[in-house]
């Protein structure tokens, strides 16, 4: 298993979603999750389970990694990041989707 690394990000992250949650222990796992999730994400198909925002929650396999993904990539899109949510590639429908990184559940 690959060791994670708390970077200013993450330092970050955790300290949003304590001041959201009101819980230090929930941020820190709930960051190291994501952390898992981005490196999972990059290296490969990563299976993970997200709540959508009207509250269902949805199972996705997908990948941002560049080898997997470089034939759907056109350039023209506007950035997720401005949305405060990431664009993966769901390698079920084969299309790009989006979510919030605070609304993963659970990373396999």
């Amino acid at each position: 298993m690959n060791a994670l690394v708390i970077t200013n990000g993450t330092a970050t992250r955790m300290a949003v979603i304590a001041a959201r949650t009101g819980s230090e222990l929930m941020a820190g796992a709930k960051a190291m999750m994501i952390e898992s999730l981005k490196h999972k994400l990059r290296t490969g198909v990563a299976h993970f389970i997200f709540q959508k925002k009207n509250g269902e929650l949805r199972e996705m396999f997908a990948t941002t990694n560049p080898s997997l993904v470089k034939r759907h990539i056109n350039g023209r899109g506007v950035s997720r990041e401005l949305y405060a949510t990431t664009a993966v590639f769901d390698c079920e429908l084969g299309e790009w989707r989006s979510f919030r990184w605070e609304s993963i559940v659970k990373v396999f």
